[in-house]
């Protein structure tokens, strides 16, 4: 053979392994390049999976007091209805507020002509609904919800004026009557923190009372504590000021 063959032949075997090198490092780097994407990728993921926050069952309560009704009622009745109530709640799954709300109320008051004295408890137990899909988890809500409400009192009704076609009108006193009554309401308000958790929030109450029938041939009080005065339905609003737990 001659020469000049060999040392094409030495040629072309060096050009297809330089290609061939060309080749598989290229496939290499791709190859890499691919499982760092899909590394980082998996990482973004584990983060991503780690960030997002975990619903839990239970996530705290708030514990208030009711200026509204503490502080300003009494100031615009001028000290004859004096009313004092606090309000818990349990914050569950970020969605619903078991409600608890307890007080206290005591009334001396014109009624119906006549003159309306009673003191007494009064509880309201219900559920609130968190309506803020967008910020669900967030410590400022907007809830609706129910309640069921229900008093106990002692009270005194005195110069109530009775009609009779024999004598005339004529005034009666009923004293040391007791009180039971119950009502629902549909309520819808707000619960903001405003500090480390300070909370304050409001509600705005429309109630609807289901004890309307004196019992025992006795006479209604003209004041429910928790209630307000006597009517098929009634409105009422809530400013509470307390912490978060």
């Amino acid at each position: 053979m001659k020469p000049e063959t060999f040392i094409y032949v030495g040629l072309v075997l060096l050009l297809w392994i330089a290609g061939a090198s060309e080749v598989y490092g290229q496939e290499n780097k791709s190859a890499r390049r691919l499982k760092s994407s899909a590394v980082v990728e998996q990482k973004d993921t584990t983060v991503q999976q780690e960030a997002a926050p975990k619903d839990t069952i239970y996530n705290g309560m708030s514990l208030k007091v009711d200026l509204f009704n503490s502080v300003l009622e009494p100031a615009r009745s001028k000290g004859t209805i004096q009313n004092y109530e606090i309000a818990m709640n349990w914050r569950l799954k970020q969605r619903f507020f078991p409600t608890l709300e307890l007080g206290y109320a005591q009334a001396e008051t014109a009624a119906d002509g006549g003159k309306h004295k009673g003191l007494g408890g009064f509880a309201r137990v219900g559920l609130d609904l968190n309506v803020s899909k967008k910020h669900v988890r967030s410590e400022n809500v907007m809830l609706v919800g129910l309640r069921v409400g229900t008093a106990l009192q002692r009270y005194d009704l005195t110069e109530v004026p009775l009609n009779n076609n024999y004598w005339g009108t004529q005034t009666m006193d009923f004293r040391q009557q007791f009180g039971a009554d119950c009502w629902g309401e549909v309520v819808a308000g707000c619960q903001v923190q405003v500090w480390k958790g300070l909370q304050m929030g409001w509600y705005l109450r429309f109630k609807i009372l289901f004890t309307r029938k004196a019992q025992d041939g006795g006479v209604l009080p003209y004041y429910l504590p928790g209630f307000g005065y006597r009517d098929d339905t009634n409105w009422g609003v809530s400013y509470y000021i307390g912490g978060f737990f």
